[in-house]
């Protein structure tokens, strides 16, 4: 890797724009913000797109994040196309303006890929965040995958989460030395909040979001489904298997955060609006997503992030994909693969719930994604590649640093 020249690195600090729009973006970039914040060597401005709004101000209050620029790029009924077109004529201003060293993004979207091409068309450099992670199709999931792949292109460093995710980065003749395997900085977020929620009361936090009388015994499910690629009439197999499943398991309930698409929405309130057991909630903040996950009994999702996070809380995952960007979660068994086909869905479920030794075997895997110094390993990376520090970080690796989980 060829550092910067001392001239460049005798200035008092070096100027770093993070961006993000979604929540999921927020909760992975808040402990990368808050640990750079923290170091003189840097001065940080955040950015946020608005790509999800309220959930996205959730996330910011907990971490006590004050973004510098707001570009509130969101209208209803808007089109990917819309939400790029918007971040590129509202982004490159500030851009052209502040001039920074480096732009950090993170991840998959939109927002991500749009703003990744703000910074190359004014020749600024982009560090991204969780980067590496492919499924191989373009077209799962929609439209993550190709934002990874063309913000990998743009990009000059490369925070990788994991050594497969390393390698996937060298196949595509990344250069080596510009990446860094950091483990995932979700599993940072997750401490930082599991400390937040210890000095709370967890079920009063809870109670603010689950309706007065909804709140029912028995073993909890958590249920999260929002994907694109599952719009429509894989969206009714799911949940045709969660109606199958509440009529063979009495003693189960379900807690189902929906999502605000109103594709979605519409589709879960007509399906289970009058069960008793089943818990519809407006979207969890990322607090009270935490709590759930660690009172959930295991989890069934597409979501990308809770294949990480649970993990870390000892929970199995069945995940409604055919194909997963993360498959180190599933070689390390600690998540299931089950598509949208709804026995498959039925019959997983239920060797959770019938099988101890299985469910011990996905609970207590090691986790391969993280162990909270994720954001650490990122700022040395940025240090080492200014030439603020001469020993290249040493690469996180999950069978010497990561804890066992249990139930």
């Amino acid at each position: 890797m060829k550092h910067h020249s001392s001239s460049l690195t005798d200035k008092r600090q070096w100027r770093i724009f993070t961006v993000f729009g979604t929540r999921p973006e927020a909760i992975k970039m808040a402990p990368v913000i808050l640990t750079l914040q923290g170091d003189p060597a840097f001065a940080i401005e955040t950015i946020v797109t608005g790509q999800h709004r309220e959930m996205l101000d959730q996330v910011l209050d907990l971490f006590r994040l004050i973004p510098a620029y707001d570009l509130d790029i969101m209208t209803p009924g808007q089109k990917l196309a819309d939400i790029t077109c918007r971040i590129l004529q509202r982004l490159t201003p500030i851009l052209e303006r502040g001039r920074p060293d480096l732009i950090l993004v993170h991840g998959d979207t939109t927002t991500t890929f749009a703003c990744s091409l703000a910074a190359f068309y004014l020749g600024i450099k982009v560090g991204h965040v969780e980067a590496g992670l492919r499924t191989g199709d373009k077209l799962q999931p929609y439209p993550e995958e190709l934002n990874r792949l063309l913000t990998g292109q743009i990009a000059t460093l490369h925070f990788a989460p994991t050594n497969r995710a390393k390698e996937n980065l060298q196949r595509e003749n990344i250069p080596p030395d510009n990446i860094f395997v950091t483990g995932n900085t979700v599993i940072d977020s997750l401490y930082r909040c599991l400390a937040i929620s210890d000095s709370t009361n967890n079920e009063e936090t809870m109670k603010e979001a689950i309706p007065a009388g909804k709140i029912s015994s028995g073993k909890m499910i958590l249920i999260t489904a929002h994907r694109r690629e599952n719009w429509g009439q894989p969206l009714e197999d799911i949940i045709q298997a969660l109606k199958a499943i509440l009529e063979e398991h009495p003693d189960i309930r379900m807690l189902i955060p929906v999502h605000l698409n109103p594709t979605v929405r519409r589709l879960f309130e007509t399906s289970f609006h009058s069960d008793p057991r089943v818990t519809l909630t407006e979207p969890l903040d990322y607090q009270q997503m935490v709590i759930a996950m660690a009172e959930a009994y295991c989890i069934i999702s597409d979501s990308g992030g809770i294949q990480e996070e649970a993990p870390a809380l000892g929970k199995p995952v069945l995940v409604l994909r055919n194909k997963t960007e993360r498959p180190e979660a599933v070689a390390a068994g600690t998540v299931k693969l089950v598509g949208t086909n709804p026995e498959t869905i039925r019959e997983s479920l239920n060797m959770l719930l019938h099988n101890e030794q299985e469910y011990q075997k996905m609970a207590q895997a090691i986790n391969p994604y993280g162990d909270g110094k994720a954001s650490e390993r990122i700022m040395a990376g940025i240090k080492y590649y200014f030439g603020l520090i001469s020993d290249r970080p040493a690469d996180f690796q999950p069978e010497a640093q990561c804890f066992k989980n249990s139930k």
